[in-house]
């Protein structure tokens, strides 16, 4: 019996970061076709993985913050590719050589000399930057690929506007009063308005609900079942989020959507150019994507701002 030659893809950070990563992964499924694709990445994306139609198996892998896993439990003889999606190294870079892959693709970097791979712009667009780096390895990549198939559940509030208030970090997260006001706003014109949270963000969800006197049909807190969540998404009117998962589910799913952003900018982590992805953000210095307290950049985006994004998308063919 022969054994599939296996090909070791890490990118253990959040679900944002696997969606934004979902054109790299197609693009390594179809230039290893006889490989079986592993992908490292936390445990709870198992399902995500499974959609994009590029992963066979996902190797449990995480680690605080955007922190590179200690070790891999990878088991049986090392990867014949070994491919660092996770960042520009050198820990994600050493974590790989330890298991001794055949060949390591993987950003330059000063301290990881042996790797001649091409370098790394800091500045460059996450989807992009990935893309290219395939490129260079001479593997064709299309950052437009990023669609998911359409859900298998049905949407528990279709047609309704989702508000999404939490983020990955404080500082990505827009003023609870603020999204209670835009809520308001939309229920005063007739719209249905339900709140998503994650599974550690249920005081949060709790709070905008009562803020915006939503009833408890309304309020989706703790996490939905990602095909829930998914179902949801595909069918809403539009998503009104920060710069975090639910905002890229949303471009994944071709669902109307206003994103938030601060202290990161869109040129680096924002949707396609697209009418049906409205985008608000104030120039300003860049600040910490992982800080305690919301970006002063982010802080600038009024409710009426937002109102008035939703009123374009309501405009856009």
């Amino acid at each position: 019996m022969t054994t599939r030659p296996r090909l070791l893809v890490l990118r253990a950070l959040g679900l944002g970061d696997l969606l934004a990563g979902v054109p790299a992964l197609r693009a390594l499924r179809r230039g290893f076709p006889v490989h079986e694709l592993v992908l490292a990445a936390p445990e709870e994306l198992a399902p995500v993985a499974a959609v994009t139609g590029a992963v066979d198996r996902l190797l449990p892998a995480s680690a605080p913050g955007r922190a590179v896993p200690r070790r891999l439990d990878w088991t049986g003889p090392p990867p014949d590719v070994a491919v660092d999606l996770h960042g520009n190294g050198p820990p994600s870079h050493r974590l790989l050589q330890s298991l001794r892959p055949g060949r390591l693709l993987a950003f330059a970097h000063p301290d990881t000399p042996g790797i001649d791979g091409p370098p790394w712009y800091a500045e460059e667009h996450e989807r992009d930057r990935w893309c290219r780096f395939l490129h260079a390895y001479g593997i064709p990549a299309d950052a437009t690929d990023l669609r998911l198939p359409r859900p298998a559940d049905p949407s528990p509030a279709p047609g309704a506007i989702v508000l999404h208030s939490g983020a990955g970090a404080p500082s990505r997260c827009w003023p609870v009063d603020r999204y209670a006001t835009v809520a308001t706003a939309l229920r005063e014109r007739g719209h249905r308005v339900v709140v998503t949270g994650g599974a550690d963000e249920e005081d949060l969800v709790a709070r905008l609900a009562k803020e915006a006197r939503l009833p408890d049909t309304d309020v989706f807190g703790g996490g939905l079942p990602f095909g829930r969540l998914c179902a949801l998404v595909a069918d809403a009117r539009a998503v009104v989020s920060g710069d975090t998962g639910i905002a890229h589910l949303a471009v994944a799913h071709a669902a109307p959507s206003v994103t938030l952003f601060g202290p990161v900018p869109p040129s680096r982590w924002g949707p396609p150019a697209h009418p049906r992805h409205q985008v608000l953000w104030h120039p300003g210095p860049d600040g910490d994507p992982h800080g305690r307290r919301t970006d002063p950049v982010l802080l600038r985006i009024r409710p009426e701002d937002v109102l008035e994004a939703f009123d374009r998308l309501i405009d856009s063919p």
